[in-house]
């Protein structure tokens, strides 16, 4: 066998070019104590963490492959939960920037994240309708919650009481009692989706906003509360019309509630606050202090209203009060006949006012919200194109102007990008979008240069690398100087859209190929400047050669002896340059041909079409050698690698792949986009590829030096394929539940599977190895002598430990929150086994919580084969006795830690409370001695 054709291999290198991208929520972090300054956006699967003061990008939390879709930081400001696409939550800590812990337990997007106040649970709601409490210290999930019939969009803990109030988008909002994990209320006062919810007022008020303008308030009470304060009950609590208690709403409906003794709170509409938009709300929004709210739709505007303390109230009703009076007063002066009780109500417009609204330069998608230690409030917002913004405003002063304080812009285009290229030297990359062209830094890839232009389609550095000319959607041409950043001029070229540019090999002009179905050949030359006395580099134009069709895309030979012209009739026409006769028609593609490219030698030109198919032709006769299906969509470009017949090609399927056009092989594919990729450049040198696409990223791909061979990609693939169905497989059935519906809080994954399997081959060689324990016994008894026994490489490179701490070694190697899900895929044979064994080590005391946690759950599933199998009751008999007396060691050993500490706490007060106090005297004698002293001064001037 001859040896294998070597490929190199290219991977990702970086994300650049974007801001924030839309499908998440942008939130303020606490970095090197401080707050305020610093923000976390989503940025396809990474999430960037920018400085608003500098504007520059400070830390990259590095995702795997699915897009972010939701982040929440911790209460304490060190950790930030990242919720992605496919239902995996990470959490990170904001001081080293790696994401330690793992949650898989979601089968579709997150679509909320809400720690509760300590920040030792975290909720998470997606859209396959779940709800799951994870128990963050210990990294593991606590209970799923199911009841919802469409996608959750928020979640929040209430401080007091262990609860937990959602909403979702089949328009109801359900209470939850996490203690014994249930619903316990369900308001269906909403007609159309809750799209986000508040608590207000000392968590006595709940705020929700839906599809309509109306933001709607509901009063909570506590039904303890009230029966405490022997106050008139708002609600029978005893109900005499049968089990179910049902209320009418505010819109007529019925509000239904479980049994009336489980009843823990209830809920009133308070009324509505009119919004002044009228399309859905999208967020709504507190800040911490629970005093202004804040809430926007599809538009760019921000409202923003204050909820009143009971003081301001009250204030402002004794203000009524005393208008209503006077009024009364001038009635009855007029003689006219008034009623001597003066009632005023008091409505909910009296207790949240609107303040201000904030009006941004683009649509809303996401924000934020901060208190500054001067008292500002600070408001961050993510906008649809691309952009951060912070605007800032006091809301104590009557009528607050908000400010905007900084923006961050120059990271990344406001639109897609359309066309890249590359400079000669494989430094500058340039990228042109609707309204801009950026010049970029391939090693440090920041932005060097911004210059406006119009709708930019095709682009190329003009010789030297000083000039770019941008190829535009009204078919002009634009010259920019690099040096300057200005535009020198602009040229009309063609009457539609110039699609493409293709600059000729002796690099002395170029050809433009645009909708008015003509060609035009174009020479650089250099003119007077009439600004200076030095000449500047302009174009004219030579030759035009006039078609039947639009022409979308134009290429010159390498010898520059032929013209490949693809037009909108689905061929491809050849022409010589010299004369402009026709060569050759290549035809088959079965929708027009939007990209295509010439190899270096001349012989292959290779043409990629919508029809998803990409053709390599000879250049001589015009023969096709072969057709690949390419792409699952549009191929939208197609570039060869210089000095080989290798080529990229880009579709609409998110996908980048690299072809061999000799032997027609698929070498490899770049997966990285989430959206359609639009353009991609090649560096003349093909160590580099730049892609752009409509997820508002370019991303740069770097050539190693590590060989790629087709068939261990091949295998590679395959393997990736079985891991993805293992997810999706179905989920491992649980005696006493039904099919599909899953209790756990995790999810079975190829990470759980491995994990299972690592504890079979554990067992297994304890096994193994306690029978060649017992083999090497009798030997050595008959030998009547000691055998030298042979260890286990495996237990060699463990130190030399026994079998069963191996065992011990690989339950200590499972991730917490996989545990679960592991033992639940284990077959039934090994748990015998697993018992004897943790009944050794319950006995030792190594690792009793993680004993007792994997014990409790293999007990709980196995139950009736463990209890019908007579040779576990003694193992089971003994487990009982061993874990007691070891778990209530634990116990007092944490409860004597605990009292120690509080021991501490105490000290530590106690001598805080002497420094304040000492403190506060020589602060009395420094001010006594500033008095003396000023009393001298005066009595020395006097």
């Amino acid at each position: 066998m001859g040896l294998t054709k070597q490929y190199l291999r290219y991977v990702a290198s970086a994300v650049f070019g974007l801001i924030g991208s839309q499908k998440g929520n942008i939130v303020f972090v606490t970095l090197r104590g401080e707050k305020g300054r610093y923000v976390a956006v989503p940025a396809c699967e990474h999430v960037f963490i920018w400085d608003l003061r500098k504007g520059e990008k400070i830390l990259i939390l590095r995702g795997l492959k699915q897009e972010v879709t939701c982040l929440c930081p911790s209460p304490d400001g060190l950790h930030l939960a990242v919720g992605y696409d496919d239902g995996s939550i990470r959490i990170f800590s904001l001081l080293s920037g790696e994401g330690n812990v793992t949650f898989n337990g979601h089968k579709a997007g997150i679509t909320t994240l809400k720690y509760d106040q300590l920040g030792g649970r975290l909720a998470s709601g997606s859209k396959d309708t779940d709800i799951i409490v994870w128990d963050v210290i210990n990294e593991s999930g606590l209970y799923r919650l199911k009841g919802h019939k469409d996608a959750i969009t928020q979640a929040l803990f209430l401080r007091e009481k262990n609860l937990l109030v959602t909403s979702g988008k089949d328009t109801v909002v359900k209470w939850w009692d996490l203690d014994t994990q249930h619903c316990f209320k369900t308001m269906v006062g909403h007609r159309t989706e809750v799209w986000g919810l508040v608590l207000v007022s000392e968590e006595k008020r709940l705020i929700t906003g839906a599809s309509d303008s109306e933001l709607r308030a509901w009063d909570i009470t506590y039904l303890q509360e009230i029966e405490d304060l022997e106050e008139p009950k708002p609600k029978k609590i005893k109900g005499s019309s049968g089990i179910q208690d049902t209320l009418e709403t505010e819109d007529g409906t019925l509000e239904m509630d479980e049994a009336p003794e489980d009843r823990i709170l209830s809920c009133r509409k308070a009324g509505s606050i009119m919004r002044e938009g009228r399309d859905r709300v999208v967020n709504l929004a507190v800040d911490k202090t629970g005093r202004i709210l804040a809430c926007h739709g599809t538009d760019s505007v921000l409202e923003l209203f204050c909820v009143l303390s009971k003081e301001e109230i009250h204030k402002k009703m004794d203000k009524k009060m005393k208008k209503a009076r006077k009024k009364a007063k001038l009635n009855s002066c007029k003689g006219v006949e008034e009623d001597p009780e003066i009632n005023v109500e008091m409505t909910l417009q009296d207790e949240i006012q609107r303040v201000t609204n904030i009006k941004t330069s683009a649509k809303i998608k996401s924000f934020d919200l901060i208190h500054s230690p001067q008292g500002e409030l600070k408001a961050v917002f993510l906008l649809q194109n691309n952009l951060v913004e912070l605007y800032s405003f006091s809301p104590s002063l009557p009528t607050p102007q908000p400010v905007r304080t900084s923006r961050i812009t120059i990271g990344g285009h406001r639109s897609d990008v359309r066309t890249l290229s590359f400079s000669s030297d494989n430094i500058a990359v340039l990228s042109a979008s609707a309204d801009s062209v950026k010049i970029w830094n391939r090693s440090t890839l920041q932005c060097i240069r911004t210059m406006t232009c119009e709708y930019a389609l095709c682009s190329f550095f003009v010789p030297g690398d000083r000039q770019v000319i941008i190829g535009t959607k009204t078919g002009k041409l634009q010259l920019y100087d690099l040096a300057s950043g200005n535009l020198l001029e602009t040229i009309d070229a063609h009457d539609g859209a110039l699609w493409s540019m293709s600059l000729s090999p002796d690099q002395r002009g170029f050809v433009t190929g645009g909708a008015d179905k003509s060609v035009k050949f174009w020479d650089f030359e250099l003119v007077k400047d009439e600004n200076s006395t030095q000449k500047r580099l302009s174009v004219k134009q030579t030759r035009t050669l006039q078609l039947d069709e639009d022409v979308l895309y134009v290429s010159y030979s390498p010898n520059q002896k032929l013209l490949a012209v693809s037009l909108l009739d689905c061929t491809v026409k050849i022409f010589y340059v010299d004369t402009l006769k026709f060569f050759l028609s290549l035809y088959g593609h079965k929708l027009p041909v939007i990209c295509m490219d010439i190899s270096y030698d001349g012989a292959l030109i290779a043409t990629g079409s919508a029809d998803r198919n990409v053709k390599i032709w000879g250049l001589d006769f015009g023969d096709c050698h072969k057709s690949l299906f390419a792409h699952d969509d549009s191929v939208m470009y197609l570039q060869f690698v210089p000095k080989s017949h290798l080529f990229f090609t880009a579709g609409k399927d998110h996908k980048i792949k690299q072809w061999d056009a000799d032997k027609f092989e698929h070498i490899q594919t770049l997966e990285g986009h989430h959206q359609e990729i639009w353009c991609l450049a090649v560096s003349p040198s093909g160590d580099y590829v730049v892609s752009s696409s409509h997820d508002k990223s370019l991303r740069l791909w770097e050539r190693t030096r590590e060989p790629l061979i087709l068939e261990e990609e091949r295998e590679m693939e395959r393997e990736a394929e079985y891991e993805e169905s293992v997810a999706k497989e179905d989920q491992p059935a649980v005696p006493g539940e039904t099919q599909g519906d899953s209790y756990f809080a995790g999810k079975k994954t190829i990470e759980t599977v491995k994990a299972a399997e690592r504890i079979m081959e554990a067992i297994e060689l304890y096994r193994e190895e306690t029978a060649k324990m017992k083999e090497h016994k009798a030997i050595c008894k008959a030998a009547g002598k000691e055998v030298p026994l042979p260890t286990n490489p495996i237990l060699m490179a463990y130190g030399n430990i026994s079998p069963s701490a191996y065992v011990l070694e690989i339950f200590k190697g499972i991730r917490s929150s996989e545990l679960e899900e592991s033992l639940l895929v284990l077959p039934f044979s090994y748990v015998p086994d697993i018992l004897k064994l943790f009944n050794e080590f319950m006995q030792l005391g190594s690792d009793v919580e993680l004993i007792c946690r994997c014990l409790f759950f293999l007990l709980r599933i196995h139950f009736g084969q463990i209890t019908s199998n007579q040779m576990l009751v003694p193992v089971v008999e003994k487990l009982r006795e061993t874990t007691m007396s070891k778990v209530s060691q634990v116990r007092d050993l944490i409860g004597f830690n605990m009292a120690g500490l509080d021991y501490l706490k105490r000290e530590c007060e106690a001598k805080s409370e002497v420094m304040f106090f000492a403190d506060a005297t020589s602060h009395l004698e420094e001010k006594k001695r500033k008095r003396k002293k000023r009393e001298k001064l005066i009595l020395t001037f006097t």
